[in-house]
Parts: C-alpha cells; structure tokens; sequence
C-alpha cells in the first residue's frame, strides 16, 4: 500500500459473513478480521474503536474512513453506511465509499503477486463475482493496467456491475482473466468454465490499497452523502432498513464522541 507519508486512514467492510477492518498511518498497517454476518450489527462500533486505539489514531485524527458500499449484504451494506456515516459526523472526516466487486478485484490481483504468481506491473483482468443468494450472483469485470489512471486508478472497467443468474456472466476478454469472489462453492458448475479461479473477498486492507488513487481523484464524500449500493431496490428502501440505519448512524456518532 502507498499513502501520502502521515496520511491516516480507516477501512471496514461488512458486505459479506466476515467483518473485515483496517488501519494504517502511511506505511504502518493493523488488521482485524472477525465474523460478520448477523453479528457485524453489534460487533462493529467495539472492533473500530479497540483497532484505533491499538494504532493510537484518535477518530479525529483521520483522513478519511473507508467502507465497502455494495453490492453485498443488505444488512452488511446498511450497518456498515451507517457506522460509518455516524463516525464520520462525530469525528468531522469525509467517507471514501467504494464498490465491494473492486475490492474483490484488488484482493485477488495482491493475492496472485504475493505468490508470485503475477507480477506486479502485469496487465490482469478480474471476474469479480459474490454470491447475491437468491439464486444469483454479483458480477463486474475490472482490467489493471500499469501506471494508466482511469476511475479506479490503475483499474479499469471492463465489464459493469450487474446481478442475475450466474449462467448470465460473460466472460471478459483480456490475454490473462482471473474469476475471483465467493461464488464458486455455490455455483462453479455455472459460471463460464474459462480462466483461473481465486477464492477473494472484499478486504480492509484491499479497500485502502485502492484508497490514495480514489481519493485523489476527489471521490471522498461527506458524511451525509454516503449511500450504500444496494443494486436490489426492492428491499433497499424500505422504511424499516431507513430507520435502521439511521439508528446505527446516531450510535456510531455518539461512540466518535470524546
């Protein structure tokens, strides 16, 4: 990971079954990996709080707090929002939302150059797939490209985000393609049988590999701007989910209290 010397910077993502966190003050990383599922509701304000004192970065201290948006878990996807909007607000930081299949993507290409199994300026591009239940999955296709900025920095969209079936995915083009996500036990068989394969999930410490590029290209939001990205609108609107989030947003604002 390369951050501006100093620059201080909290991650999470709930969107999956794990509870994903992170810290980092420039080079200097601290992770935390717990379950999430139906437990990240209650588990998360306590796990940021006791990751930030291991780091001795006060809330107030930070550039900006980090969050996997969506696509994932509903309940994920609004506990996190909201925790950290509510964080956001009490400490007067911005929000760096970014897309879950992105960190999917980032996680996969780290894990293929950490085996050496890639190199890290080799041209690679990301079948990024999460399982959406529902008999469907999650999918957007991303390509790295070296030293190019486009929106994602050195990533590239290949393919947009969609939901369906997962006999639906096409299969992107690229001289090196690498299917990664945590839809495979559920649906190998139905996804295109090409390329490699590689068990990813949106990480903490993916999302802040992916947060200096995102942020200088101004995409750090306040607080009041954050939204999750839901992709099923039918269940995303409801009063129930709005009332909840907003009552994870007022506890996490008061935990950001001196």
């Amino acid at each position: 990971m390369s951050t501006t010397p100093g620059q201080r910077w909290l991650a999470f993502d709930t969107s999956t079954d794990v509870l994903s966190l992170a810290a980092a003050r420039g080079e200097r990383l601290w992770t935390q990996t717990l379950p999430g599922g139906a437990q990240a509701s209650s588990g998360l304000i306590p796990a940021v709080l006791a990751l930030l004192a291991e780091a001795d970065m006060p809330l107030a201290s930070l550039d900006a707090i980090v969050f996997g948006r969506g696509p994932g878990s509903f309940t994920g996807l609004r506990t996190a929002c909201a925790v950290a909007q509510g964080l956001a607000f009490g400490a007067d930081v911005p929000v760096l939302p970014v897309d879950t299949l992105l960190a999917v993507a980032e996680e996969a290409r780290w894990t293929q150059v950490q085996a050496g199994v890639t190199a890290p300026d080799a041209e690679l591009t990301v079948l990024a797939l999460l399982d959406a239940r529902m008999d469907e999955v999650y999918s957007a296709a991303y390509r790295w490209v070296q030293g190019q900025w486009s929106g994602h920095g050195a990533w590239q969209e290949a393919a947009p985000l969609r939901v369906g079936a997962p006999e639906s995915v096409a299969m992107p083009t690229g001289q090196r393609v690498l299917q990664a996500g945590n839809a495979f036990a559920a649906y190998g068989e139905r996804l295109p049988p090409h390329g490699l394969r590689c068990e990813a999930l949106p990480t903490a410490a993916a999302l802040l590999r992916l947060a200096p590029a995102l942020w200088a290209q101004g995409l750090a939001v306040p607080a009041e701007q954050a939204m999750p990205l839901y992709i099923r609108d039918k269940v995303a609107n409801t009063t129930a989910e709005r009332e909840a989030m907003k009552a994870e947003a007022l506890q996490a604002k008061a935990a950001a209290q001196p």
